[in-house]
This record gives structure tokens, sequence and C-alpha cells, in this order.
């Protein structure tokens, strides 16, 4: 009977570190939040172009835990900075919805212009899957640019 107890708990405690480690991976908002205004201070530092390089490398200080930032134009309505998926960069995704039809990358668009900064919450599939889970997405205008920082968590 111990040595089925003692088996239990070391279990126990097996599977409660292992959830503690992967709980770790996962972004917060708050990481978010201070990575997308990081990204922004950066272009005010070195410059709009310096930062699109370092935001875009996929081994650099903005891609973390399981996610990202990226970087919108407000003006052409398209990524400028995408260190997951560059194939993005350029592309006009004015028009994209998600999986109920919401327009969130305009949404992202209207926060920076309008509010400078919130979340939009939508729906999209995590990596490596197809069906959507509830996603929610930071949106920082970069002070006196016409460029917006977002980096987003499943929820």
């Amino acid at each position: 009977m111990k040595r089925i107890f003692g088996l239990l708990l070391v279990l126990s405690v097996g599977i409660f570190l292992c959830g503690l480690a992967v709980a770790e991976d996962k972004a917060t908002k708050d990481e978010c939040v201070a990575k997308c205004k990081e990204a922004a201070a950066m272009v005010k530092e070195k410059g709009l172009d310096a930062a699109l390089k370092t935001i875009n490398d996929k081994n650099g200080p903005f891609v973390w835990k399981d996610t990202y930032v990226f970087c919108l134009d407000l003006n052409k309505t398209c990524n400028i900075a995408h260190p997951i998926n560059p194939k993005l960069i350029g592309k006009n995704l004015i028009a994209a919805k998600d999986a109920g039809g919401k327009l969130f990358f305009a949404e992202f668009i209207n926060m920076a212009k309008n509010k400078g900064e919130g979340w939009v919450s939508y729906m999209w599939p995590k990596p490596g899957e197809k069906t959507p889970s509830p996603k929610i997405t930071y949106v920082y205008k970069v002070p006196g640019e016409d460029v917006a920082m977002l980096a987003g968590i499943y929820e």
C-alpha cells in the first residue's frame, strides 16, 4: 500500500511539474504589451528599417514562448514585418476574415488609427490545427509613425 501511494505521489508531482513547464511556455498579455512597446521604442531609437530587420528575425528578441511581434503599415494596410510567415509581408489583408466572418485585420488597423492601442479578439487556428480557437491580439501604434506593432495569444 505504501508503495502504491508513493508511486501515485511521484506521478502526481511529475504531472504537476509538466503542467508548470507548459504554462511557462505560454506568453501572457502583459508580455505582448511589453514586447510591442519595446519594438516601438526600437523604431524611435534605431529607425524603422533596423527595427523591421530585428522583428523579422525568427530567432530574435521579438519571438518568444508561443508568440511573436509583427508590424503593420497602417496606410498600405499590410504586414511589413512577420517573423513566422514572411510570405505575409506586403500582402494587403484588410478583407481578411476569421472563421466567424469578423474582419479582424481591419479591426487591427482601426484600433491603431482611432485609439492608438488596444486588444482585438477573433477566432484563428493554432499553429498546426485547422479548428479555430479564441485569440486576442494587442495592437500598439508607434507614436509619430504610420505603423503598429502587434502580438497575440490564444485564450
